[in-house]
């Protein structure tokens, strides 16, 4: 299938095989600053970040593979994964013939389970339409699953030095207090100010050591709390830090009440094996296993919870006890989650291959199955309990 290119997206200017994407080029409405970007590369070259499993290398896969995982996840927590990742899909093609089961289960505990799901579909993209090469372009990239403007821009400087201006987190931290932003930054009158500078101030040459330097600058030295302004090459140039406004920029996003939700979750065992229910892909925890669900206002040894839990347990078997474990909570990005589970050991099980999106699963595959980290953390603690086991 041909990739076509959005026509709510800057175009591109094509010149035989080789396209240059508009988007890569200094806008008038912003200034450009050539000394900004020289302060960026001397810097990286001599304190950046140069030992990441990911650096020192024009791989894209090994890139692209990065730059997902590392969205919205710190360095030290993507780093056991991705080199479990590479161990297992060494290849974007063996990436894109996995099944779904296998690589949500490599995921399982980094969170934001819809990266996993775009990964999949993004791998198979780039071998069904791309031949298992990634374009150069980043114009062609952010068409792709999981792939925004700033990781496009990363992944094509990285893997074929495009000259692209990213502009993540860390990027509109810098940028935020260097040069006086005054505004919160996630506002989208605000962020395509940002991009307008992110872009004019891209260097004509060296834009991998550029690029890094700014995600280096802000992971490392300009943090949100207690930034390292004395080691900063941008100092002499930072407004926050010369008008002493280094912990009011950038201005935090307005704060709103976190909504609470409650949920009850059923842990339907049969000896050493749970019933586990596969999720749908949109909502929470997409597309992995977890627990089948029960409304969390009905309390054991009323009425309505006798006849919900065993609407819930019939199409399975016979149940023998009901035990209440320790509630937990959760938090999600917009919401905490509050669950309390219940332990329902069957006297008798209908031995049918599956119902439907429920499937049992043995203790022993438990640490390995694709679940959310909260329950896999829940069963690894009732199957650990041998008393649990019996009965």
């Amino acid at each position: 299938m041909k990739r076509v290119i959005s026509e709510q997206q800057i175009g591109a200017v094509s010149s035989g095989k080789k396209t240059v994407a508009k988007n890569i080029l200094p806008p008038a409405s912003a200034p450009a600053d050539p000394g900004f970007s020289l302060d960026v590369i001397n810097w990286q070259k001599q304190h950046g970040r140069h030992a990441l499993p990911w650096q020192n290398t024009r791989d894209a896969y090994r890139v692209w593979l990065s730059e997902i995982m590392l969205q919205q996840t710190q360095v030290a927590a993507v780093i056991p994964y991705y080199l479990r990742f590479l161990a297992t899909f060494p290849t974007v093609e063996s990436l894109a013939a996995a099944a779904s089961e296998e690589v949500m289960a490599h995921w399982s505990g980094l969170g934001y389970y819809s990266r996993a799901r775009n990964l999949h579909k993004c791998a198979q993209a780039i071998v069904a339409e791309y031949g298992g090469i990634f374009p150069s372009d980043p114009l062609l990239l952010e068409q792709l699953s999981g792939i925004g403007r700033s990781t496009a821009a990363a992944i094509a400087a990285f893997s074929y030095g495009t000259r692209a201006a990213i502009l993540d987190g860390n990027v509109k931290r810098v940028f935020a207090r260097v040069f006086g932003v005054e505004r919160y930054p996630g506002e989208k009158a605000v962020e395509n100010e940002l991009w307008l500078r992110a872009v004019a101030l891209l260097p004509e040459t060296g834009v991998e050591a550029y690029t890094q330097g700014l995600m280096d600058l802000g992971a490392t030295l300009c943090t949100r709390n207690r930034p390292s302004c004395n080691r900063c090459p941008l100092a002499h140039r930072c407004i926050a830090y010369a008008s002493g406004r280094t912990s009011e920029l950038p201005i935090r996003k307005p704060k709103k009440a976190i909504p609470e939700k409650q949920t009850a979750m059923l842990l339907i065992t049969d000896g050493d094996q749970i019933l586990l229910e596969q999720r749908p892909d949109k909502g929470i925890w997409g597309g992995l296993l977890s627990l089948p669900e029960m409304d969390a206002a009905l309390q054991p040894g009323h009425t309505d919870f006798d006849i919900a839990l065993a609407r819930m347990t019939a199409p399975f078997g016979v149940p023998a006890s009901v035990e209440k474990l320790p509630e937990f909570s959760h938090t999600f990005t917009h919401f905490k989650l509050h669950v309390t589970p219940y332990r329902i050991a069957l006297a008798q099980r209908l031995h049918i291959a599956a119902q439907g999106s429920h499937n049992w699963y043995p203790a022993a595959r438990m640490a390995a199955a694709p679940l959310p980290a909260p329950i896999k953390k829940l069963l690894l603690a009732v199957f650990r309990e041998p008393d649990l086991l019996s009965g």
